[in-house]
Order: structure tokens, then sequence, then C-alpha cells
């Protein structure tokens, strides 16, 4: 584990990384003793810094529940962040490239919960009971660490990689539909990149939310009423460069656009 002085020093590296928009060196080039305990500390400290400065927390993210995402990373467990007010962007936006790092859209689900859930029992039939509704989400990547070779540890520690969230579509009670088998078809300068089914993330989103409330019981906390959790892509992260426009086409659930300048 390091030591409390040096987790206090990378989350102030993180807190100047995401001001200036710069890319640091992995902690766990520079530290391989570091554990995945150490970067949910150094994950803590940076939050504690952004709700002190203002910031009023939202929600979670989950990361890394699909094979796709998996695959993509090369990392195999789930992880998750924290998303803040000023994060959250309407179908439609505008959102400025130069304002994020290594840039990447994924496809999720969203939950908004009308209950707390806690673990360490949690289910998925525990998570609907406690959804007020579902919604289409994209989230936008933001790496704050070079990518290449990048471990659980250094993801978790840069806040899983959130950056912020578009949301849109049609909401549904969690009992609408077959959650399992919403669908989606992602394009980006109307060119489908890339295609999903949310069964692919744990078999079914929920899943990832009852995860969730039972991985923050090992913390000492949980999940309250009003929360927005994203579930994790049940696509692969779609790369974006300046000028770029986002098109997601979740069937019945409608469609979310977003273009960056």
């Amino acid at each position: 584990m390091l030591p409390d002085k040096t987790r206090a020093d990378l989350a102030a590296e993180l807190e100047r990384a995401h001001t200036e928009r710069t890319v640091l060196p992995r902690i766990t080039a520079r530290h391989p003793e570091a554990t995945v305990e150490d970067s949910y500390a150094i994950q803590g400290l940076w939050r504690d810094r952004r709700i002190e400065s203002g910031r009023r927390l939202v929600g979670r993210k989950i990361g890394l529940t699909s094979r796709a995402m998996q695959a993509a990373t090369g990392i195999s467990e789930p992880d998750y962040g924290v998303m803040f007010d000023d994060t959250v962007r309407d179908n439609g936006a505008v959102v400025p490239f130069d304002a994020f790092s290594n840039v990447r859209i994924e496809v999720e689900l969203a939950f908004l919960l009308k209950a707390p859930l806690k673990g360490p029992h949690c289910t998925v039939f525990d998570v609907l009971r406690a959804t007020e509704y579902v919604t289409p989400a994209l989230e936008i990547l933001n790496s704050h660490f070079e990518l290449e070779g990048r471990t659980i540890v250094d993801t978790i520690a840069d806040n899983a990689a959130y950056g912020g969230m578009v949301l849109g579509g049609n909401p549904v009670a969690p009992n609408a539909v077959d959650l399992r088998w919403i669908s989606a078809l992602l394009y980006r300068n109307e060119t489908i990149e890339e295609t999903g089914v949310a069964a692919g993330v744990l078999n079914h989103p929920a899943t990832g939310v009852a995860w969730l409330a039972n991985k923050l019981h090992q913390h000492g906390t949980g999940l309250d009423a009003g929360e927005l959790i994203l579930a994790g892509s049940f696509t692969r992260p779609m790369w974006i460069a300046r000028g770029d426009s986002v098109l997601c086409d979740y069937g019945t659930m409608g469609t979310i656009s977003c273009a960056f300048r």
C-alpha cells in the first residue's frame, strides 16, 4: 500500500491534469506496489477536492462490466467512479472537445434510483424495485493517464475514466421492457461504428448496479435515492475527434445525439 502522502500527491496530480488537460504517466509504472485499495483512496481524495470546490455528486458510473469493454481494455474486473452535476449534458449537446483527454464514447443505460440500495447481498430484483426509471445514456470517457499498459489500479484512481454523460431517449419503468434485449446502433458522422445489446453487461444491466451496491458496502457506504447510475457499456468505446457528430439509436427507447467542437 502507498503512504498517505503519496496518495495525496497523486490525487493532486490528477486534479492538475484535469484542469490543464494533460496526460500523466501511469501510477503502476511509477508505483508498481500500488493496490486497488490505494486507487480507490486516491479517487476518494480527488472526489473530496471536487466537492470542496462546489461540485455536487449526482451518481456513479460502473465500468468494465461487459466482455466487449474488458477485451478492449485488457482489464477483467469491473470498477466504479463518481459523477458530478457539471458533467451531465442534455440530448443534442455541443460538447467542447478540449475539455477532455483521450476522448471516447460508450453506449449505456442509466438507472435513476427512487430508494436506497445497500449491500452486502443486493440482487437484480432489489435494483429493479429501487429504480424509478431507466434511460439511454452516452458516457464520455476522459483518461488522464497514458492508456498503454494501464491496469485497473490506474483506471480506478482516474475516476474509472469518467468524463461526462449525455442523457436522452425515452425513459421507461424498469418492468416496462425486457432490459436485457435493449439494443443500440452507434453512429459517428453518419457511419455506423458499433452495435450492442444490454445483456452484454453481466447478462442484465441491473446486475452491474447490484455489483456496485455490494462493492460500496465493502467501503462502508451505499447508493442513495435520487442517484443516477451508469450501468456499464455494452459496446466497445468509440474514439472521437474534434468535429465529430455522434448519434445512438436505441430503437423503442429513442435516440441520443451530440457533437464535439
